[in-house]
């Protein structure tokens, strides 16, 4: 275990104290990324900073305004309408992301290649906005106003989302040319799969689902010889009805050979199912997700 989770186990303090410093990394992080690749570049990716950079080019009012102008109200409306769900870490990220954009305007552009910016403006943003939510916060913006359609439309939530960011980046194609709408899609595609990596990060692990006629021996050649704890589950066959064991492990992907040369060196017979898991909390593998 890390020596920062150990810390924040002991001391709930400490924690608050941990997550409000991701909040604020992650907002100075995306606000960083957004002025030197996105806004240079004319990519509106999606959400409030999206618009912001299509009303700057319009209008020439810069994006920390137009953030502030859009975040707040919808803050104030999903607080009347949703409830006092958001908190205060909402609150600080809806008023902090600004402004940092605002105090980060200046710095240089490191590229005037738009399909770099997209890339590393989407790998920046996506780090910040991952650092955020592991921080149990959020920037506000278009997710609030896609929690209040699914609401009272009853428009799935991730539709909602892929709708209003839909519709910022078919308008940038307008504003500034097709071609930059394209750049802002492979932006908003990083950052989404980047957001994932943070959360979740590169722990690649595996969930084998076993069936055996030989339960026993299997069982204890993994607790044995790979050293993994496993689960017996309660299965009933579907068409016989007979009750079966099944045996439930997890494993790292490089344990994966060893686990299916030692269940076929036992039952060649045996029925495995493998299956990626995107996280795996406990002892073995990640013991703190913060």
């Amino acid at each position: 275990m890390r020596r920062g989770d150990l810390v924040k186990r002991r001391n709930p303090q400490a924690q608050i104290v941990w997550n409000i410093m991701q909040l604020l990394l992650g907002a100075m992080i995306v606000a960083l990324s957004f002025n030197m690749f996105l806004v240079p570049n004319g990519i509106a990716s999606g959400g409030v900073s999206g618009i912001s950079i299509l009303v700057q080019k319009l209008t020439g009012i810069i994006p920390a305004l137009t953030q502030w102008a859009i975040n707040i109200p919808l803050f104030i409306a999903g607080l009347l309408l949703l409830g006092r769900k958001f908190g205060a870490k909402t609150l600080l990220g809806t008023l902090l992301l600004p402004l940092f954009v605002l105090l980060t305007a200046s710095v240089p552009a490191p590229t005037d290649n738009p399909i770099l910016a997209a890339i590393y403006g989407g790998i920046g943003v996506g780090l910040g906005l991952g650092l955020v939510f592991r921080g149990g916060g959020s920037t506000g913006g278009l997710d609030l106003a896609a929690q209040l359609l699914h609401r009272y439309t009853g428009l799935p939530y991730s539709l909602a989302v892929v709708c209003f960011d839909g519709c910022v980046i078919i308008a940038a194609g307008f504003v500034f040319s097709p071609e930059t709408s394209l750049y802002a899609l492979i932006g908003l595609f990083v950052t989404s799969k980047t957001i994932d990596f943070v959360q979740n990060g590169l722990q690649l692990s595996k969930v084998a689902f076993i069936i055996s006629d030989h339960t026993e021996e299997v069982a204890q050649a993994i607790l044995n010889d790979l050293d993994r704890g496993l689960t017996r589950l309660d299965g009933h066959g579907g068409y016989t009805g007979t009750g079966r064991t099944v045996l439930m492990v997890v494993v790292g992907q490089n344990e994966v050979s060893k686990l299916k040369q030692l269940v076929r060196s036992i039952d060649s017979g045996a029925f495995v199912i493998i299956s990626n898991t995107a996280e795996v909390l406990g002892q073995g593998f990640k013991l703190d997700n913060g």
